[in-house]
């Protein structure tokens, strides 16, 4: 591939909201990955800026009335390896409506076997197992939207 045409490919990938493009062109194949932008982290200043008067204070933080126990961490789902969705889209189990999924709960498979499909753009992308093993949970729902590094299966 020419290097003219991969610069532009890399500069319409970085300028638009993809965060990745695959392009097949005779036998040679190129991936463009985009790095999500990093999260950013604000800080609440530690006191009122001179001349704020607050109209009520905030009660202070104590520990909780009586009552049940609350956790403040999620219950942990099934143990074992998480496959996460690299990409944004429509997570979709079977390769077409009333086909059989791809895999359930209990299913075997191998690292590169297809386990779902991603529609991204009105392209389906393959999703394959990145670690052979059981599926032990399916975490997300046919047809539901998926977010980058999402949780889609746990492979134990």
């Amino acid at each position: 591939m020419d290097l003219r045409k991969l610069k532009t490919l890399i500069d319409l990938v970085s300028e638009s909201g993809i965060s990745e493009l695959e392009i097949t062109e005779g036998d040679g194949k190129v991936k463009i990955v985009k790095n999500p932008p990093p999260v950013a982290h604000y800080a609440m200043p530690a006191a009122a800026p001179a001349g704020y008067a607050p109209a009520a204070q905030a009660p202070a933080v104590g520990p909780p009335a009586a009552g049940p126990a609350q956790s403040p961490v999620a219950p942990a789902g099934p143990a074992g390896h998480v496959v996460k969705s690299p990409m944004v889209g429509t997570f979709y189990r079977a390769a077409q409506p009333g086909a059989d999924p791809f895999v359930s709960v209990g299913s075997t498979v191998k690292e590169g076997d297809t386990i779902c499909l991603i529609e991204a753009m009105k392209l389906l992308n393959e999703i394959e197992a990145d670690k052979s093993g059981t599926i032990k949970a399916v975490l997300v729902e046919n047809g539901q939207p998926v977010e980058y590094g999402q949780p889609l299966f746990v492979i134990e």
